[in-house]
């Protein structure tokens, strides 16, 4: 594993914005404290997805932001991404990635709710592993809770990884998320939704500060 570690708000950015929103949404949020953002976009075609992705790079560092780009190795490392973030539909072998990818890009890996996946992959040489949804969540219907007594845990079976919250977290719950053992918690709607999502991220980091 890695010794850097991921920390704080993990803004997600919502799926299916034009560029120009997806820019300024972005912006709003490290202008609001988030020092993790994800870009996700599996409908544009690589070519555009990849624009968009260095055009997010190119924010990100100005903001020192860490920027993780979702399921393209090739689209995190084309934009210069500080890490991708794999589903298990796009798990490959992780020792095999590490030799193409290098080990300075971060690897996150979704787990949900396995444990013995989320045991193989730090074995493997993931650097973060997500656990959710930790609450239902519009974004993904079909991922069930799986609710805080088994994100602690996670925590007590995994207690030196680095951990990810995500699902159903907003500013009402997050300080729970954190009091479970979270290192940090992916938001998407619970940020990106607010009408003004510079305040909604200073909310957010301000209440993780203080929990």
């Amino acid at each position: 594993m890695s010794e850097r570690r991921l920390s704080g708000i993990y803004a997600i950015l919502p799926a299916g914005l034009e560029t120009d929103e997806l820019l300024t949404k972005a912006e709003a949020s490290l202008q609001g404290g988030v020092r993790i953002l994800q870009f996700r976009d599996k409908k544009s075609g690589y070519h555009r997805a990849l624009k968009r992705a260095k055009a997010l790079r190119a924010l990100t560092r100005t903001y020192g932001c860490s920027f993780i780009v979702n399921d393209s190795l090739q689209m995190a490392q084309e934009s210069e991404a500080d890490g991708v973030h794999l589903g298990r539909d796009d798990l490959i072998n992780l020792t095999r990635l590490r030799v193409e990818a290098g080990h300075d890009l971060l690897v996150g890996v979704t787990c949900r709710a396995d444990a013995a996946l989320a045991k193989h992959v730090l074995a493997e040489g993931a650097d973060y592993v997500s656990f959710g949804a930790v609450w239902a969540t519009a974004t993904k219907p079909e991922v069930p809770a799986i609710g805080l007594p088994r994100l602690a845990k996670a925590r007590q079976m995994f207690p030196d990884a680095n951990i990810c919250a995500i699902g159903g977290i907003n500013s009402g719950n997050i300080a729970m998320v954190k009091a479970a053992g979270a290192d940090c918690a992916a938001v998407i709607s619970g940020l990106f939704a607010a009408d003004d999502i510079v305040s909604e991220a200073q909310k957010l980091v301000a209440i993780w500060d203080q929990a």
